[in-house]
């Protein structure tokens, strides 16, 4: 259970098993129990309200892009504030993570075939690829098959897993 659903267990007026002993049982500290959550204030709750708009239309921008929009829209606001607001929105910019093309030591580096190769005419060399769109719930995978030549995508398939499968049987 998470931390919500067990506060929500604690009854205070049940005689025989004290608030106490309640939260002894169920893991919780008793401040967090007696204490009632602040109100949102409502500066940041605006606030809020603008970072998702911002979001919404640069899904891209980082902390420092959303503070940099934010000063030029005539709020002073800190680095820092947009990073906690954002990271509880659960927002995150879209774009290259860290060691994302790293290749591990365990597989096999292969030789580039077409090193010194002019290509200079279509269906010389056709390339493959496999990439991932971001979507509202997971991933959208796309494989295509392309001319180097003349850049034109022969064939292409999008897939919402990452078998095999999809890749093997394509068509236009």
């Amino acid at each position: 259970m998470n931390r919500a659903e067990r506060v929500a267990m604690v009854d205070r007026s049940r005689p025989d098993l004290s608030v106490r002993r309640q939260c002894a049982l169920l893991g919780l500290a008793r401040s967090g129990v007696y204490r009632r959550p602040a109100a949102p204030d409502p500066e940041e709750l605006a606030l809020m309200r603008w970072l998702d708009e911002q979001y919404l239309a640069t899904p891209f921008y980082g902390s420092r892009r959303m503070t940099a929009e934010l000063r030029k829209a005539g709020r002073q606001v800190n680095r820092k504030r947009v990073q906690r607001l954002t990271r509880l929105m659960g927002l995150e910019a879209l774009g290259p993570k860290p060691k994302t093309s790293r290749r591990s030591a365990q597989h096999q580096v292969y030789p580039y075939l077409l090193r010194g190769l002019t290509i200079d005419r279509p269906n010389q060399v056709w390339a493959a690829d496999i990439t991932y769109v971001p979507i509202a719930r997971g991933f959208l995978y796309l494989v295509v098959v392309m001319d180097w030549c003349s850049r034109y995508v022969l064939a292409w398939r999008p897939s919402n897993t990452m078998d095999t499968s999809f890749c093997l049987v394509l068509r236009k």
